[in-house]
Parts: C-alpha cells; sequence; structure tokens
C-alpha cells in the first residue's frame, strides 16, 4: 500500500496586514463581524455575531468549551537581577490536570512552564509577595520543569492574563474569558466563544437551541506554528479534555434524530473528534488528547463548526481546512481580508455550515 502522499506547510501560509490583528475584545461581544461560509456551495455572507440566532432552528446543538483561563504570566527576576517571564503551563500532578491543582497527595509545586530569557537547571527567581521559584530541569524542547515555594492558588493570585504574543496591550482576565467559563485550566481562551453574551445564550435557548458543555484545557502549544516542512511530521501538543456520560447520551441522542450539532471552537470539534468511535458515536472520558486534523482526515461526528481566524501555517488553520477544503477557505479568509476582518483570538468570527 502507498503511503499517502506528504502535505507541504506552505499551502497553509497567507499575508495578513498587521493592522487587521484584533488587539482588543468587541464590546458587546455579539457585535463582532461574522462571515458565514456554506461548504456545500461556496457561499459566503456577511453579517453581525448576533444573526447566528436566524441561523439555528430550534432543536440544534450547540457544544461549548467551558474551561476558564487561569492568570498563568509571572514576572520575576534572577537572583543576578535580571527581569524574566515564566509561563505557567501545567502544574504536574498524579492525573496531569490543572483541574486537581488542590491535590493533598502533591508534596511539591512543581509546574511544566515556559521561561522567557536564558536561564539555566538550578537557578533561583524571585517574585512578589515572597514567592520563589528554582530550575529543576529541562520537560522538552521548549518547557522546564520549575518548583514554586508556594500554592497553586497563591501562584494565580499573582498571575497575569496570559495573552498570545501577537496581542500588545495588557487585557483584563475578564475580557479573556467566555461568559460560561466554569472548569479553571486553560492557558488560552477558547476564542470561539468569547463572541457570545449571556443575552445572546437566553435568546438561543428561548428559541429552542439546545446549549451543552464539554471541558477541554488549552495549552500554549496553540500558538505554536507548525516549523516542519511537511505537516505530517509536525507533533502536535496534548491537552485535557472531559466529556460526561450526560452530555455524551444527549449529543448521541441527537445526531440519531438527525438534529444539527454545532461545535462552538476548534477546542470543542477535536474533543468531539477524539471521544467518538469508528462509527461516529461519542464515548463519556476523561484523558489526554492530541489528535491531529488534517486534510484527508474523515470526521466523525463534527460537520459545522463556528471558529476564529486562523495564525499562518498552524494546525488550527490546517483543521478548519480539513473541514472545508483548502480552496474554500483560502477564498473566506482573502474575502475576511478585504472586507477587513479583524483576525486571531480578539478577532471577528466563522460560520461554517
Amino acid at each position: 500500500m502507498n503511503e499517502p502522499r506528504k502535505i507541504p506547510l506552505k499551502r497553509f501560509d497567507y499575508q495578513l496586514p498587521s493592522q487587521l490583528i484584533g488587539q482588543r475584545p468587541v464590546k458587546p461581544r455579539d457585535s463582532a463581524r461574522l462571515l458565514i461560509l456554506n461548504k456545500k456551495n461556496g457561499q459566503i455572507e456577511h453579517k453581525k455575531f448576533y444573526h447566528i440566532i436566524n441561523y439555528l432552528k430550534p432543536g440544534d446543538v450547540l457544544v461549548l468549551n467551558n474551561s476558564r483561563v487561569i492568570p498563568a504570566r509571572l514576572i520575576g527576576q534572577k537572583e543576578t537581577g535580571g527581569k524574566i517571564e515564566i509561563f505557567l503551563l501545567k502544574k504536574m500532578s498524579l492525573r496531569g490536570s490543572l483541574s486537581d491543582c488542590g491535590n493533598p497527595m502533591l508534596e511539591k509545586n512543581t509546574w511544566q512552564c515556559l521561561i522567557g530569557g536564558k536561564i539555566k537547571v538550578g537557578e533561583k527567581i524571585l517574585f512578589p509577595k515572597n514567592i520563589k521559584a528554582k530550575i529543576i530541569k529541562k520537560y522538552d524542547d521548549q518547557s522546564w520543569l520549575v518548583e514554586f515555594n508556594a500554592s497553586a492558588k497563591k501562584l494565580l493570585a499573582s498571575g497575569q492574563t496570559p495573552l498570545p504574543p501577537y496581542i500588545k496591550k495588557m487585557a483584563k482576565l475578564a475580557d479573556y474569558q467566555t461568559v460560561y467559563a466554569k472548569t479553571s485550566g486553560s492557558v488560552a481562551a477558547p476564542t470561539a466563544g468569547l463572541h457570545f453574551t449571556k443575552r445572546l445564550i437566553n435568546k438561543l435557548k428561548k428559541q429552542g437551541v439546545i446549549i451543552e458543555y464539554i471541558t477541554l484545557h488549552i495549552g500554549l502549544g496553540t500558538f505554536q506554528p507548525i516549523k516542519s516542512r511537511y505537516i505530517q511530521d509536525h507533533k502536535i501538543h496534548s491537552e485535557w479534555a472531559t466529556l460526561n456520560k450526560k452530555t455524551a447520551d444527549k449529543l448521541n441522542q441527537a445526531k440519531k434524530s438527525g438534529r444539527s450539532i454545532i461545535a462552538v471552537g476548534t477546542t470543542t470539534l477535536r474533543t468531539l473528534e477524539a471521544f467518538s468511535d469508528d462509527r461516529g458515536k461519542l464515548k463519556p472520558q476523561s484523558g489526554w488528547l492530541n489528535i491531529f486534523i488534517y486534510p484527508g482526515y474523515k470526521f466523525k461526528f463534527v460537520k459545522t463548526l463556528i471558529t476564529n481566524f486562523h495564525l499562518p501555517k498552524s494546525t488550527l488553520l490546517v483543521l478548519v481546512s480539513a473541514l472545508v477544503g483548502e480552496k474554500l477557505i483560502k477564498k473566506s479568509y482573502q474575502a475576511a481580508i478585504k472586507k477587513k476582518y479583524k483576525f486571531f483570538s480578539f478577532g471577528d468570527a466563522m460560520f461554517i455550515r
């Protein structure tokens, strides 16, 4: 059997004027712009996000990621006086979940971290409020294991909003949090959900749209570009996700009855696809997932997606290209750039139907 032909990364690159990178949230959130793409006929419409209600009907199911962003960015200094930034990725616990931060069986407050600046094993870093850290060892090519003298609660109380590098001005954590965020653990927001307001959600419910939730704790790897020449050679990051039995049963029943199921965000899509068997039936579970979706992937559960506009050469752009097709995604992105949509985390939205 022939090996699948490798897909060059350069096919997922595009040029974006810097002024189209969203730098601040739209207020009210649901007044963001919405590009609606019909993947069957390629038709594109330009609306506001609150118009989403006109495209959903009673019985349709919206699936949201209710992970809550933690203030994971810490600014400290070396004992030699140099400033350094530490980004908390996850606490090293028995189960590996940030939701286990209060586990009394853990004696050491050891975290996997990204570190901005030169550092070496054994070096100590000082933070305000008498918080100290020690560099234990390299964890992988990009991150380190760091031991703190403070609990997770104290660390997060001292942290700042973990904004992606392309956002130049600090934002309030509340602006980088969905209105339905519940379970703490993400170091990046599930940004497609930022467009929803409580008022819009209530209007959708009154219209008969059903709202369900999964949890996927987003890691900083979501912002890491693909660097390999071919996308199949990229090693995707792992993230912790949970789908409970009640939700899985409801979604399986909705699919069986032919109702439309809309994943809000690529994190939701990845969770539903990872936890779906070969027959397209969801299995309730919790665990690490590192599903990498690229063109050629056969979708098992999700057909419809609400998402933002993604970075060039990113796993997320590759994912939406797999769902829609590369030509339609290029057409949609070109239309969005021409209409001066805002891109990335604080950008506008896209509804693929």
